[in-house]
This record gives C-alpha cells, structure tokens and sequence, in this order.
C-alpha cells in the first residue's frame, strides 16, 4: 500500500506502521496470530492524518473483543495518567516499584547538602550497595517531554547532597542521581544525563529497560488498571498504601471493605480483574 502519515501525540506527522500495531499487541501479550490480525485490520482502517490516539484506542477495543486480559495490558499507559492529576499517587506507585525490586524507600524528605540549602527530594531508593536519589516527574498530558531544565536541577541537587550529611551515613555506598517519569526525555535530556551519570528511568527508555518493561516483567501494574477501577479511588488506595493490582490479592472484599470503606460487591469485581489479570 501507498505510505500513510499518521498525526502522533506531539501533533506531528510520521509514517504509519504496521510493526508498532503489531509489536505494541505482542507486547501486552497477544498472541503472533491475533497481533497480525489486528494490526492488518488497523492498516486497512488507516487514512491520512488519522491521529495515533485514535489507533490506540482502535487496538484496545479489538483486544478486548478478542482477550480482555492482553486489552487490560495494552492500556499501561493511560492507566499509569490516571494516576493523576497530581504527581503524588505517581511518586508513591513508582516507590511500590522500588520496593517490589528489594529497595528499601523513603518518601519527600527534606534534606540539607554540603551548601546547607534544604532540598525536597521526591523519593531514595536503597539496597545493599546503591542508593538512588530520585525525582518523580508526572505528566498527564500525551506527548509531553522532560526537559533539559529537569536534568539540569537534578543533578545539580544530587551533587550537594552527595556532600551533605545525609549521604555520610551510606558509607561505601553507591550514590546515584535517577529521574523517573511516564512520559519520554528529550534528546538533550538523554545526551547530558548519558555525560554527567545521571540515570533515567521513562516510557521506553532505557531502550528494553524502560518502565513500562519492568512492570510488565514483573507485573507491576498500577490498580488504575482494572476497567472498573474509579479514578475518584486513587487516593483512598494510595492512602492505604495499595498501589499495585498484585497487592489487592492480599486482601479479601471483606478486609478491603474494612480499611476502604467501599462497597464489597465492587471491591469483589476488582478482586476478579486482578485475578484475571495476573493469571
């Protein structure tokens, strides 16, 4: 077929692509068949200037006609905005994150560096041997980018408090600077962070690392994920520190009724995704 230019989240034109269709399907789990079928199906249905949100959600209802599970996968993305408006529930998620991967975590301390300037810093991440100096940046918005300002007053923060009092205590230790997002990082982001040993932990990035990756790895799905899940729940979740789908398995709908006040019957369908989800 002639080449089609489809209109992405940054309202810019590219080419459409039956392999992001297809690979975006086999990524949330569907099948090499059912992936093929869908994304032959989304390239014929495709016209000029089609924006890519529309494909998205073009991709999603025809997985969940075929395999709700996988069409539950493949909205990651949305799921994880919803965890807004503000970026606090993110901050918390992405600590449920770190703990599940054996960090111990502290959130929004208020620190002093070597230069006696007190900092607020969104999160620290500690094992054994590293500790990550973390900075949360939420954003709701498709198509938003971190931008070199964020790189640059992070690491310029990270570097008086490596000095500070606090950092003294990890003697031995490996301090790391490390900006985390749902969104992607401009290339100047990249370049600079690539120079200085900043890491950075975004949609897609590092490449085959990113942190979409390591919670589809790992299951590490936010509960905003389930399609009964209200938005309007997050706090009260979050405020029970139960970000992730897989720690609501702990509880059954009495015991969540318990500590939520909500009701048990749309406690109990929740407690079905999950189980669904992670079968």
């Amino acid at each position: 077929m002639s080449k089609i230019y489809v209109i992405n989240s940054q309202g810019k034109k590219e080419p459409f692509s039956f392999k992001k269709v297809y690979r975006s399907a086999r990524r949330a789990g569907a099948s090499k068949e059912l992936a093929f079928r869908i994304a032959r199906e989304i390239e014929k249905e495709a016209h000029p200037g089609i924006k890519t949100r529309k494909i998205f959600k073009r991709v999603l209802q025809l997985l969940n006609q075929e395999d709700k599970p996988t069409g539950i996968r493949f909205n990651l993305k949305e799921a994880i905005r919803k965890l807004g408006p503000t970026g606090f529930p993110f901050e918390k998620y992405i600590g449920e994150i770190f703990k599940a991967e054996g960090y111990n975590v502290s959130f929004n301390l208020h620190l002093s560096g070597k230069c006696a300037v007190l900092h607020e810093i969104d999160f620290i991440a500690s094992n054994q041997n590293k500790v990550y100096i973390g900075e949360c940046k939420f954003h709701k918005n498709p198509g938003e980018r971190v931008d070199l300002k964020v790189a640059l007053m992070n690491y310029a923060r990270f570097l008086d408090l490596k000095e500070g009092k606090y950092c003294q205590q990890f003697s031995g230790f490996q301090f790391s600077p490390l900006i985390v997002t749902n969104a992607k990082f401009t290339n100047q982001v990249i370049k600079y962070s690539q120079c200085v040993g900043q890491e950075l932990l975004g949609w897609k990035y590092p490449r085959g690392r990113g942190l979409e990756k390591i919670i589809e790895d790992h299951k590490l799905y936010p509960i905003t994920i389930l399609p009964s899940f209200r938005k309007s729940f997050v706090e009260v979740f979050s405020s029970k520190k139960i970000m992730l789908v897989k720690d609501l398995l702990n509880y059954s709908p009495k015991e969540l009724a318990k500590i939520t006040h909500l009701p048990s019957q749309f406690l109990f369908t929740l407690l079905k995704e999950s189980e669904s989800l992670l079968r």
